[in-house]
């Protein structure tokens, strides 16, 4: 007997709408029903919001504790733990989510990573001799130095403003020189530049072009502080201007490793054992513009199957790609829920229905007998052989 078309749904999160884990559901519910289709749903995150929860899917442990948030209130962040690794999201302290409003250029001067620090610290006290920083969705551009001023190091001796001020800074907490920092970016940015941390993402967190520019004099300013105490210049490091740059001040200071999300991910998920068998594979997130080229999930996802002979299509909210763009992601193909409901409010509102939709074109554009097979139905043969230029199936 033949062995069934196997369809791997491997989504990020629709950003403000479905969790990684709901997408998935709302197009497996569709093609699970087509005949000899095989079904896996495996979820994915880049380092972003999500990352936890998928660690959690995955056996750790849920660990909550309260630090700063990016405003310097309290907020509650849960991270995973297991064995002696923890899985922390930075955007759990010092996301976009956090603030109390809209953001707007006071919040985007303001805020800092400080509670990310405090989390780093909390996983090592409770044993971590590994964490992995997940670097997206935040509300901060202060290029890491609130969460390295949590680890110890003292910002006034790099004649920086401190974002708290703590009696007794001797230097980074001694703890962490028997700790592997990881942080998993969803992005390649330098820190400063047209490119930079500021440039591209500080309108995304409320910052107008007067205070775009006041952040990247601020960044420039803390990377030559930095350079100058430790004789090092990470500034054009691809990821420093992940998180802010976050990724910056915790490979300059804390000894961290950058490493792309995506690929940390999975890993850790097994996604290689996964893709290995697929025909198909279904990967998806809330928007794929110019920045889901520079290293976010899907993209990388897609590169890591499509590369393993899969036939790979992308679902999102909203494509902006152009066709040479999306040909050289991988991508043999995107439908995007504008297509069908050209309202973006509705589609944010309608995500899982409209899900449903486009996964029934998915189904008859590529599953061999489509979403409405005929009376009869013969067994498929298993792919074998070198990967064709795919086809869609009629």
């Amino acid at each position: 007997m033949t062995r069934p078309y196997r369809v791997v749904i491997a989504p990020d999160k629709f950003k403000g709408s479905l969790r990684a884990e709901e997408v998935a559901e709302a197009i497996a519910e569709v093609l699970a029903r087509c005949p000899r289709v095989e079904v896996v749903k495996h979820p994915v995150a880049d380092g972003g919001e999500g990352t936890v929860e998928l660690a959690l899917a995955r056996g750790f442990e849920p660990v909550t504790v309260h630090v700063t948030g990016p405003l310097g209130r309290s907020v509650e962040a849960t991270f995973a733990m297991r064995d002696h690794m923890a899985v922390i999201e930075m955007a759990s302290a010092a996301g976009l989510a956090l603030l109390p409003g809209a953001p707007d250029p006071g919040t985007a001067w303001s805020a800092t990573t400080y509670g990310v620090g405090e989390l780093i610290l909390a996983a090592v006290h409770r044993g971590a001799t590994n964490v992995v920083v997940g670097a997206g969705g935040s509300a901060t551009t202060d290029g890491g130095a609130g969460a390295v001023e949590a680890l110890g190091t003292d910002l006034v001796a790099l004649h920086q403003q401190p974002r708290r001020t703590v009696a007794g800074r001797r230097g980074l907490d001694g703890r962490l020189a028997e700790v592997d920092i990881v942080v998993a970016c969803d992005v390649d940015n330098p820190l400063l530049g047209p490119a930079g941390a500021a440039a591209v993402y500080a309108p995304q967190k409320g910052a107008d072009p007067r205070c775009v520019a006041a952040l990247e004099s601020r960044l420039a300013e803390w990377a030559d502080a930095v350079a100058a105490a430790t004789g090092k210049d990470f500034r054009e490091m691809p990821g420093a201007g992940a998180a802010g740059g976050l990724g910056f001040g915790l490979v300059a200071i804390a000894g961290a490793r950058l490493v792309s999300g995506a690929e940390l991910f999975l890993e850790l998920t097994g996604f290689d054992e996964v893709a290995a068998s697929a025909d198909l594979v279904i990967v998806g997130e809330g928007a794929l513009d110019g920045q889901s080229l520079r290293g976010k999930g899907p993209v990388g996802v897609a590169r890591a199957a499509s590369g393993r002979g899969a036939t790979v299509v992308a679902v999102t909210g909203r494509n902006e790609l152009a066709e040479f763009e999306r040909q050289a992601a991988g991508l043999c193909a995107v439908y995007s829920l504008t297509d069908v409901e050209s309202d973006p409010e509705v589609c944010m509102r309608d995500a899982r229905r409209l899900l449903s939709a486009v996964a029934r074109t998915i189904a008859e554009d590529w599953l061999p007998f489509g979403a409405h097979p005929p009376h009869l139905v013969s067994g498929l043969a298993p792919r074998s052989g070198p990967p064709q230029v795919p086809q869609k199936v009629r």
